[in-house]
């Protein structure tokens, strides 16, 4: 036996209550991955790529063509002219740029921040490193920075700060005043940034994502973090990129190499082709989930769950208080997917110390339309 570096991780939630869903038969809302397919044009480029013969390596920062294709879309949202070649790493999934750049900033001692409830692959890369993380729990009812205890967590080992937004799992929005703040904040501190942006293109209602690469303050000390899963509907293409300044991307890169060096080669370019032929599709993005979002508030407005809707991500927080407030959210989730064929994720293992009373479960409605019919029926049964 080995000394476990991690003793305190075991099978996440997310694989746990996936296979609840399929032991029960309940329909999965619970892991964030679509039920539907990514764009025909998408898929059908990865086998004519795959028919030529682009199947070896690709460059260990990512292929040239999709890096150009990042820096092109970077300029057009965001308005900051990236270099391809000094900024943009292409990864294998989002995880691993996170991983990398953890590794790349935490020594032993050094202390990193996180927003709860954060996602669960942070603290496992800060511990790695030999460094521990810090936890400011996000102000309910609506997942707000509690700016007061961000400030007083700060001390002189504080060398890393996770922020995410489009939140997951709240599906809240950091705004252009929070940027600002954070950055006066920050200003004169030896601290970077993680900023997990995977949903960036998933926010509703009209407003617009508040991008770390649009921050010229913030982005100087930045990791910037993207997801070509979740925004082309394949999450098990495992695709992602980080942008960050040249001296940033020099660190981040020499972890990369000896992690997984590379990337798929044709999934690299079939996403650069995809990218470069269909600019509309993430212009279509929010509409899209949104409709799916709508669809499922809806329906779920005459049940006995209580929810405010989500600004962003493609995941719905519901409070069940008003159903079983004898059960903690670990249970409710267990007892929804068991006595109801619905699967969730709950909101407490995003959290070091959950709030005290809080009832809340996460649902996924990155599903087709008969899904999520079939779910809110379930949940409407719920008393």
């Amino acid at each position: 036996m080995i000394a476990s570096k991690l003793p305190n991780v075991g099978t996440t939630i997310f694989s746990r209550m996936s296979q609840l869903a399929a032991e029960t038969g309940a329909l999965n809302l619970s892991q964030g991955f679509p039920d539907f397919d990514g764009p025909a044009a998408l898929r059908e480029a990865v086998a004519r790529h795959i028919a030529e013969g682009h199947n070896q390596y690709a460059p260990m920062t990512g292929l040239p063509a999709l890096r150009q294709q990042i820096a092109s879309k970077v300029r057009a949202l965001y308005g900051r002219a990236v270099d391809a070649d000094a900024e943009i790493t292409v990864t294998p999934g989002a995880t691993e740029a996170i991983f990398c750049a953890v590794q790349a900033l935490i020594r032993p001692g050094d202390e990193a921040i996180v927003l709860d409830p954060c996602y669960d692959s942070y603290e496992p890369a800060v511990e790695l490193a030999g460094g521990r993380c810090v936890h400011v729990p996000l102000a309910l009812p609506d997942f707000a920075v509690d700016w007061q205890r961000l400030a007083d967590a700060i001390t002189p080992r504080t060398r890393l700060l996770f922020l995410n937004s489009p939140h997951n799992p709240s599906g809240a929005l950091l705004g252009r005043d929070d940027l600002d703040r954070l950055a006066q904040l920050l200003r004169d501190r030896d601290i970077h940034v993680i900023s997990d942006e995977v949903y960036e293109h998933l926010v509703f209602d009209g407003a617009r994502h508040a991008s770390v690469l649009a921050h010229d303050e913030l982005y100087a000390r930045a990791f910037v973090v993207s997801s070509f899963g979740k925004t082309y509907h394949v999450t098990g293409w495992k695709t992602g990129y980080v942008v960050a300044p040249p001296a940033l991307s020099a660190e981040l890169r020499k972890i990369h190499q000896y992690v997984t060096f590379c990337g798929v080669t044709p999934l690299q370019h079939a996403l650069a082709d995809f990218m470069a032929s269909h600019p509309q599709h993430l212009a279509e993005l929010p509409a899209f989930y949104q409709a799916k979002r709508d669809l499922f508030c809806d329906l779920l407005a005459d049940s006995a769950f209580r929810f405010t809707r989500a600004a962003g991500t493609y995941f719905q927080v519901v409070d069940y208080s008003a159903i079983r407030d004898d059960l903690d959210d670990v249970r409710m989730a267990e007892w929804l997917t068991r006595e109801h064929g619905v699967a969730s994720i709950p909101v407490s293992v995003f959290y070091r110390e959950p709030p005290a009373g809080a009832r809340l479960v996460r649902f996924c409605f990155a599903k087709r339309e008969d899904t999520l019919r079939q779910a809110a029926e379930r949940l409407c049964a719920v008393r």
